[in-house]
């Protein structure tokens, strides 16, 4: 019997078939499978080298490898920086990715307005020089060492690079570019594969700091395989509520830097904007006097973040109440009512219970636990929470107050703003309760 000259691979994960199926075994994705002809396992020649590379690299000791802290490379943008840990550092290999629109293009090239004096060779696979042009007139970019290269093969775009010698190269899309040697479509597993392993070699064997930036799925995961993410050194997440105009810039991996330090920005019709004070942008001061609304301080990696959680509880008119959360974990809510019911008597299985995070922010943070208790029993009562509190603290399962990490920086971020009542768990060596029976009487009476 032949042997089939044709597989069927997953476009999500990569997973390879002889046949073709429905649902992918691996990622449980439906309709992913596209078929593509075998490549020849004859060829012994690796197809992601970069020519005029010398691979004839010797081992070295430990004690002989140069260990000279580089200096960043500054962006200009402080908050762009800060995420990065300081900046980019020569020879760095970055993904940026984020849903579209969000604002990943205007910010690579909001980089040329920052720092003029940084050379940037901007590889566009999505827009043309012109396209590319009245965006930067519209940001106000006017950088004469920004070069636009409307190239998607990849062998060019390594060559043209590797002439210009800039100091950031900027892929804008990894989806875009392929490489003639594979028969597959760009975007495919096996070109984004080989073009993140050649723009690799780029960057550590000839020190030319690079950004791509990779689309994302409908889950908010980046499209392509996983290795990808593994093979950069820094991966930055473009978060933001369409609704809104913040935007967070998130560090899922970081190398050279702190993992999950976030960045603030607003989108305005000249661009992206830094926020100073982004605690100032989820608080509301048309709220006060209002039941449902507490104020807690969520960790986004090294940066403190005031967050105001609101709730509302109502009689339900169904026989099954509703539970609904924006911007909150569902299942921890229901974790927290039961607390409520169980270790605090107030009962919910008559109410329908609403949450939603002001501003459009995500709340994972544990310490965000207590206010939402709080604001849940507030609403209840009607009964407001006096202005000027905020509360940190973890919820266990015994209706205890749990600490949280980086207590000392979430009450002096609290403090500065303003808040001169903050409650927390009692701490070892201090006297009293740490239950939330009595936080909430304390609280709301």
């Amino acid at each position: 019997m032949a042997k089939s000259k044709s597989e069927f691979i997953c476009s999500e994960c990569g997973y390879t078939s002889p046949k073709w199926m429905g649902s992918c075994p691996s990622c449980s994705s439906w309709g992913t499978f596209e078929e593509r002809s075998k490549e020849k396992s004859t060829d012994s020649k690796h197809k992601a080298k970069i020519e005029g590379i010398d691979s004839d690299v010797k081992p070295k000791k430990l004690s002989e490898v140069d260990d000279r802290q580089r200096d960043r490379l500054k962006s200009g943008i402080g908050e762009l920086d800060r995420v990065l840990g300081g900046g980019f550092l020569k020879g760095s290999y970055t993904l940026l990715g984020g849903e579209p629109g969000v604002g990943k293009s205007t910010l690579t090239l909001q980089i040329a307005k920052a720092n003029e004096d940084m050379k940037i060779l901007y590889c566009a696979g999505e827009e043309s020089g012109g396209q590319i042009k009245q965006r930067a007139q519209r940001l106000g970019v006017q950088s004469d060492n920004l070069l636009i290269f409307n190239e998607t093969q990849i062998d060019k775009l390594i060559d043209v690079a590797q002439k210009e010698e800039p100091d950031l190269l900027i892929v804008d899309s990894i989806q875009t570019v392929y490489r003639t040697e594979l028969s597959s479509m760009p975007g495919s597993i096996q070109q984004v594969k080989e073009c993140a392993a050649l723009l690799q070699q780029l960057a550590k064997k000839r020190d030319v700091t690079t950004m791509v930036i990779g689309h994302v799925t409908k889950e908010g995961d980046i499209a392509g395989p996983r290795v990808l993410e593994h093979m950069v050194d820094t991966v930055l997440q473009f978060e933001g509520d369409k609704q809104y105009t913040y935007r967070l810039l998130r560090s899922l991996k970081n190398r050279f830097g702190a993992a999950q330090e976030v960045g603030v920005f607003e989108m305005r019709s000249e661009g992206l904007t830094e926020v100073s004070n982004p605690s100032e942008l989820f608080i509301s001061d048309k709220t006060s006097g209002v039941s449902g609304n507490a104020i807690t301080c969520t960790m986004e990696g090294t940066r403190p973040l005031l967050i105001e959680v609101q709730a509302l509880v109502t009689p339900s008119s169904y026989g099954t109440p509703q539970r609904t959360a924006n911007g909150f974990d569902r299942n921890r809510l229901a974790l927290l009512l039961a607390v409520l019911e169980k270790r605090a008597g107030y009962s919910f299985s008559q109410h329908d219970v609403y949450i939603n995070v002001a501003g459009g922010f995500r709340l994972s943070d544990p310490a965000g636990d207590l206010a939402v208790i709080l604001a849940l029993v507030s609403s209840l009562k009607d009964d407001a929470i006096a202005q000027g509190k905020v509360f940190i603290g973890e919820v266990g399962l015994g209706g205890e107050l749990r600490s949280v990490p980086h207590l000392d920086q979430r009450v002096k971020e609290s403090k500065k703003l303003g808040f001169k009542d903050v409650v927390v768990p009692y701490q070892k060596g201090n006297q009293g309760d740490s239950y939330i029976i009595q936080t909430i009487k304390k609280a709301l009476g």
